[in-house]
């Protein structure tokens, strides 16, 4: 039987951008990549990653948007306000449109599965001691 995950309020660190998760979440991973550790102002980010269809976000307006390498181009936004990662889009032509999101800004954390890898490991800031692939 699916497991039917009600909606989910997400918004940036202050609150002024808020946007609705409407369906599962694939997967969530730590990410280690440089581009991250530059928009996320951390060694690594905590991300889950949906289908954009799945996303209700009509404040785009409120977020500052910037791409910081093409291709792929993630078009990565932080909250115009608090100047926090809020939403990033990933968008390659054949493949379904992804929406990534910093996952400390999903209010209902029971619902975020388990980080299922690390990626561009070989970019770590850290050593992270955990079971994870890398």
């Amino acid at each position: 039987m699916n497991q039917v995950i009600p909606e989910q309020q997400c918004h940036c660190e202050c609150g002024k951008t808020e946007f609705t998760l409407k369906g599962k979440p694939l997967m969530r991973m730590f990410c280690h990549c440089t581009i991250c550790q530059e928009f996320n102002e951390k060694s690594f980010s905590d991300v889950t990653v949906f289908l954009t269809k799945d996303i209700e976000f009509d404040q785009a307006q409120n977020v500052d948007f910037k791409k910081y390498k093409s291709p792929p181009a993630v078009d990565r936004g932080k909250c115009g306000s608090c100047h926090k990662p809020v939403i990033e889009f990933l968008n390659i032509p054949l493949f379904p449109a992804l929406t990534i999101i910093p996952s400390q800004n999903i209010e209902k954390g029971s619902y975020l599965p388990e980080s299922c890898a690390h990626i561009f490991y070989h970019r770590r800031v850290n050593y992270i001691n955990d079971n994870l692939p890398k």
